[in-house]
Parts: C-alpha cells; structure tokens; sequence
C-alpha cells in the first residue's frame, strides 16, 4: 500500500510540472513558457524525488540551507544534491565550504533544481560554461527555483524572459539589469511563473522553499515541517515590507 500511494504520489507531481493540475494561484502566477515534450521521465531511488541545489563560490549560506532544512524534514521523499561546475569543494560567502555530490555533467535527472545568491553571482553571470551547464539543466527539470540573487543567474540563461520573477531587493538593480525580458516584479516575496520559483532576498528563499512544498504535498505538510523548525512561514507571497525599505515602492 505504501508503495502504491508513493507511485500515486509521484505521478501527481508529473502532472503538476505539465501543467494539468492548479493547486496555486495569485496574481504572481503566469502563464509556463515550458515545452512540455522536453521534460523527462522523473526516476529516482526509492521512488524520491531529486532537489538538486546549485553551489559555487560565494554562494548566500542561508538561501542554500534554509530551503534544504524545510526539504530535508522530508527525507524519506526528497533526496539532496549538492550541484557544482567542478568537483571539490565550494566555500560560501561566510566562509563555511560545501562538499559537491555531482557536477553538471553527471546529473542525470532532477526533479527539483534550485540556485542560491551570494557574492558569488557578480562572478558567475560572466561564466558561461556555468551558465551554458545550468541551462541545459534547467531546461530539463520540472520545478526550477532561484533565492535572492540566484535569480541573476536564471535571467541570465534567457529561460525566464517574458515571465515575472523577483529577487534580492537591497541588490534589485544589479540582479534586474542582467535581464531586460523579464517582469520583475518589486514588491513579492516570492513569485510563482510557469515552472519557476523566484524568491526576494535570503531568508525569502524559505518561504517559497514551504510554498514549493505546500505545491507538492499539501499545505498541511508544509505547516507541519514550518512548526517543526519553529519556523514562522510567510505564506503571502505579496507580503514584501523590503520592498518599501529599500525604495522600490512607495
């Protein structure tokens, strides 16, 4: 019966990366861009998932480890990866290194890809084999989310041109001018589009990270997961008082 309800589980959450079924709406969401017949058959261990989360040097520590904390209280459905340019290690803004599971180019398939702001994206948005690699990555994974200025990166790839995303809003007029295709929207806490998650700064990104999971699983299950890590979960993705803080709204 538990595998039964994991394989029904599982074949819901295809069904969402087409575009079948509508759990979520607010004025945020836009039309997908996405070509269906380019996604690919979702395997994993175990019948889990795949959350792969992009690093490099520089990366934000916390647009890293506050989305894996909430993905990670569902271990038995969620695997993590840990994604680099190279193998090795890559030390985040703070000082703190990761150890990389895979490169681009041994990834085979994921079902969820995520990529952190930091420093380190001033960097990056110049690299294009990283971003070459991303892309191709992207392109081919049902759910993509970016953290803070991790959504320089993803404009950057052209993937999101013509649909509506946020980021860091203390860093909005650097990360907005890699992409002048894109609707950015100033005053979000996150932003639904298509197959894309876009998040406001930092912490931003644990709030879209409960949103994904409320998407995926149910709100129920994200509450659950907020309350376990005494985590106050913004649920609004309009609430966005940054937005004003730093003159972006009156």
């Amino acid at each position: 019966m538990k595998k039964q309800s994991s394989k029904t589980r599982r074949s819901f959450i295809k069904s969402l990366a087409a575009g079948t079924t509508l759990l979520y709406l607010s004025p945020l969401v836009g039309a997908a861009q996405t070509k269906q017949d380019e996604l690919p058959a979702l395997k994993s261990d175990n019948d889990k998932i795949i959350l792969g989360m992009v690093v490099f040097d520089g990366f934000q520590l916390l647009d890293v480890f506050g989305p894996l904390e909430m993905f990670g209280s569902l271990r038995d459905k969620v695997q993590i990866l840990l994604i680099g340019e190279r193998p090795g290690l890559a030390k985040s803004s703070a000082g703190p290194s990761v150890i990389i599971d895979c490169t681009f180019e041994e990834v085979k398939t994921l079902d969820i890809l995520m990529i952190p702001g930091g420093g380190g994206t001033r960097r990056e948005v110049n690299n294009e084999p990283f971003l070459n690699d991303f892309k191709k990555l992207a392109e081919r994974t049902p759910h993509v989310a970016s953290i803070c200025t991790g959504a320089a990166l993803l404009a950057k790839t052209g993937l999101i041109d013509g649909l509506k995303a946020t980021t860091n809003k203390r860093a909005f007029k650097w990360a907005t001018s890699q992409s002048a295709k894109v609707t950015w929207v100033k005053e979000a806490r996150w932003v639904e589009d298509g197959k894309f998650f876009t998040s406001s700064g930092i912490s931003a990104g644990t709030d879209m990270a409960l949103a994904l999971i409320q998407k995926l699983y149910g709100r129920d299950t994200a509450i659950r997961i907020a309350n376990g890590a005494e985590y106050e979960w913004n649920e609004d993705p309009h609430h966005d008082p940054f937005a004003k803080r730093n003159g972006l709204v009156d």
